[in-house]
Formats: structure tokens, C-alpha cells, sequence
């Protein structure tokens, strides 16, 4: 019979007080009691809602079922089914918005804890010395062209060689991991694990060949000369946006995604690396979704006394997850709603000083289906600060699109592509934010799998390239 709680079992982690002194992990990961008696508050509902609201199908109520008997190697096989990434999808992937929004049993208490099991179970595998590989096919000559080492390119990867296919990846950075490694920060997701998934992938076959900027080192055009019969392309969206409002030059200014990089893949907080980053003692943080809280609460890190996050919205509007935004609450961040800046100040050196904000108001719904904030005239105040990080979205870079004769792509630079993934360029296929815009990771994820098997398919039907 299923438990009767209707709490979710702790998940056992670092005091904010302590936490806020180190990039550690935060979340400290079940036991394996503690996996086995959460498990067993599934009700194993017969039509599933959890799986419909996962994106990529995962087979929930049988690996909460063997996770509930201590069967932990046979439900890590059946996550693996359907996803490649784990370890990685059970910390960063949005549950409470998809697979934990439908559970049953969050109508009469808390749903249950699926990211949390997931996660559980690739980190139990991976300690276990659990092989990864899923069916295997034998090799079969043929090579594909992974660009970009993100969550997308990763899970392409990953596919295609499951398949038979040689696959390399081409990643553009010293290390691969994309997003994953320099946008998300070690006390959510540490680099070590992500490095073990990239490890596993090597072990499997898959090639990495770094420092590789696809549209500078090498052409989409010359990969297909090199004997790639395909080219994915998942290089994600990094071009920072800013809002053009006087002073975003100064010195101590941020684009989110510039101060999460010389964090994250660059280890600007360990003094043993000579990456420069201000240590701000105020900073404020502009945005309201999970690259703006991975930025305050890396502030707070740094040992900034003050880190605020400024929205324009309230918080029922806040696009990122509760989760994210109570931890960030916790260790103290300050949110600033109903607030928009509308100039950053300056000392004479050319420092930022502090912020000039107006107060907002909601008025009515617009396209996204949120009430559009209103200016209040009048309302003008200033809030001290040293550094700024604008944190209000990303798009992808043009390069690829301008060095590759054939591909479409729309006004934001994002590729224009098919249900199936493909660009109109045959022989291309794109997935991940690089279509999308900035989106989450298992979106990537669920995109790239369809892109793999759209590739699969064309390659089949293909006769092999002959030298």
C-alpha cells in the first residue's frame, strides 16, 4: 500500500547561513532510505498524469515502484529509457511546473518529489559503477557533427551513438558542457557531475574536439566536407540583452550570463584562478527568472552585504521556479517587485554608484498573458549600488546563421526549423535554445531526442558517402 503522508520526505541540505560561504552543493541528496519512503508515497495513478507532464515521457510510477522496494539499479535503467541526462535534469529540470504539477498527490498535500528520486537514482548508479549504456547498437561507419556541447548537443550526442553512429562533438569553449558548465552555478549544479556525464559519453565513443568555433574554425559546409553526413546544431542562445538605458556601460555593470561564466567555468571565486570578477558589496540583480537568482545568489557568495533582485512584475508573475526563488529568499536576498530602473549612476571613475527605479503597476494582460507593468509617474527613487547584473533574457548568436548558406532563421537570430528539427538546409538540424531562445533544459533535451531521430531516419533511408 502507498504512504499515506502527505508531506514529501526532507531533502537534506546546507543551512542557509553556512551555504552562503561556499559554492557547494546546496542539496544534498536523499539517502537511500529516505529515496525508498518518498517512492512510496506514489499512488501509481493508472492514467499517469506525472509522465503526460513530463516532457520526455519518463516512465515515472515504475521507477517510484522499484525505487520503493530498494530495486534502485533497476529503476535507474528504467529512467534511462528516456533520459540521457539524469543526474543533471533531476537538479535544474522545472518539476514543479511539469511532471510534479500533475501529481495526484499534491491536491491534498505536497506532490511527490520526482526530481528528487531522479536525481537520487543517477547519482546512486553513477556511485555504484552502473553502466549508462542503453542498447547499444553496433557501429555502423557512418559520422555526424554534434555542435555544441550544451544539454542538447550532449543528448544528440548521446542518441546518435546509441545508435551505431561515430558522432564528434565541436565545442567552441576550453571545456565542454555549455550551459551547463558556465551558466549554471556549482551549488546548483556542480561541474564535477557534469564532467562525469561527459565522461561516460567518451567512454561510450563520442568524440570531443574543443576549441572549435563552428562559423570561425571550421564552416557547417567544411564539416560535411570532413565526411559528416549530418550536422546538428545546438549552440544555445549566448548574446546578452540589456535594456539601452543610460549607464549600462560604467564599470561594474554585468550581462548575467558574462558574471555566471567567470564563475562557473572560469572558478572566479576560488583565489587559486586569475579571473577577474567584482566582489560587489551592494549589488543589484535585474530579471526575475533562474539565471536572475543564480546571479543574486552568487553575489551573496562573493560576500556581497546586500543583493537585491529587481522585477518589474510581482511575484505571481515571476518566471522562475518557487524553489529557486525561496532558497535565494532564504539566504537573504532582497526582492525589489513592482521596481524597473530606468538609469544606472555613476561615480567619477566611472563606477556604478547606485540605480534610478520607478515604482510599476499591473495593468492589463499582454501577448505572454501576464498584466503588463505601467510606469507610475513620479515615482523615481534611487537604490545604492556597486555592481549591477542585468539578467532580462538571451538570444542566439548570429555566426552560425551567417556562415551558413541555406539556413533560415528569424529576426532574433533564432533557426527556423520543422516538428522534426530541421532546418532548411538539408543535411542540418537544430535544437535547443538556438531555436527556441532561452528556455530550460529539458526542453533542449526532449528537442534534441527528436532531432536524433530525425537524423537517424534520414541517414537510413541516405546512401552511406563514399571517398
Amino acid at each position: 500500500m502507498a504512504n499515506e503522508k502527505q508531506l514529501r520526505v526532507p531533502m537534506p541540505e546546507q543551512e542557509p547561513q553556512e551555504r552562503i560561504h561556499n559554492f557547494d552543493e546546496v542539496a544534498k541528496g536523499y539517502t537511500p532510505e529516505q529515496a525508498m519512503e518518498e517512492a512510496a508515497r506514489c499512488l501509481h495513478c493508472k492514467n499517469r498524469p506525472c509522465t503526460a507532464g513530463c516532457p520526455i515521457g519518463n516512465r515515472i510510477p515504475e521507477f517510484m515502484a522499484l525505487t520503493a522496494e530498494g530495486k534502485f539499479e533497476e529503476a535507474y535503467r528504467v529512467v534511462r529509457e528516456k533520459s540521457c541526462l539524469p543526474a543533471i535534469t533531476g537538479r535544474v529540470c522545472s518539476q514543479e511546473t511539469q511532471c510534479e504539477q500533475r501529481c495526484v498527490r499534491g491536491i491534498k498535500g505536497e506532490a511527490l518529489g520526482i526530481g528528487r528520486i531522479e536525481r537520487f537514482l543517477a547519482d546512486w548508479a553513477m556511485e555504484h559503477g552502473v553502466p549508462r549504456t542503453v542498447g547499444m547498437e553496433p557501429e555502423n561507419g557512418r559520422m555526424v557533427a554534434v555542435v555544441g556541447s550544451g544539454p542538447a548537443g550532449l543528448t544528440c550526442a548521446g542518441e546518435l551513438r546509441r545508435r551505431g553512429y561515430g558522432v564528434t562533438v565541436f565545442e567552441a569553449l576550453h571545456e565542454a558542457g555549455g550551459i551547463l558548465r558556465y551558466g549554471i552555478p556549482e551549488f546548483r549544479l556542480p561541474n564535477a557531475l557534469v564532467q562525469r556525464e561527459i565522461d561516460a559519453l567518451e567512454r561510450e565513443g563520442v568524440k570531443f574536439t574543443l576549441d572549435a568555433l563552428i562559423g570561425r574554425s571550421f564552416t557547417v559546409d567544411e564539416l560535411f566536407g570532413m565526411g559528416y553526413e549530418a550536422v546538428f546544431l545546438g549552440t544555445g542562445a549566448n548574446m546578452p540583452g540589456f535594456m539601452n538605458i543610460p549607464g549600462e556601460s560604467l564599470i561594474g555593470v554585468y550581462a548575467a550570463n558574462e558574471y555566471l561564466a567567470r564563475l562557473s567555468l572560469m572558478r572566479a571565486f576560488d583565489e587559486r584562478y586569475d579571473t577577474p570578477v567584482r566582489r560587489g558589496k551592494k549589488v543589484a540583480v535585474v530579471g526575475g527568472g533562474n539565471v536572475a537568482m543564480d546571479a543574486a545568489r552568487s553575489a551573496l557568495r562573493l560576500g556581497a552585504q546586500e543583493v537585491s533582485i529587481i522585477y518589474r512584475r510581482s511575484a505571481a508573475e515571476m518566471p522562475s521556479n518557487k524553489a529557486e526563488a525561496d532558497e535565494a529568499a532564504a539566504e537573504g536576498v532582497v526582492f525589489r517587485f513592482l521596481t524597473n530602473p530606468v538609469r544606472i549612476l555613476g561615480n567619477e571613475a566611472g563606477e556604478v554608484s547606485g540605480i534610478e527605479c520607478v515604482e510599476m503597476e499591473l495593468g492589463e494582460p499582454d501577448a505572454s498573458g501576464r498584466r503588463r507593468p505601467v510606469e507610475k509617474k513620479g515615482s523615481n527613487f534611487r537604490i545604492e549600488a556597486d555592481t549591477v547584473v542585468m539578467s532580462i533574457g538571451t538570444s542566439p548568436h548570429p555566426l552560425i546563421r551567417d556562415t551558413t548558406p541555406g539556413v533560415e532563421a528569424d529576426r532574433w537570430n533564432s533557426l527556423v526549423v520543422d516538428e522534426e528539427m530541421r532546418t532548411s538546409r538539408e543535411g542540418v538540424w537544430a535544437a535547443g535554445d538556438l531555436v527556441t531562445g532561452a528556455l530550460t533544459v529539458v526542453a533542449a533535451v526532449k528537442a534534441a531526442k527528436t532531432a536524433a531521430e530525425s537524423i537517424d531516419a534520414y541517414l537510413r533511408k541516405k546512401q552511406p558517402q563514399t571517398n
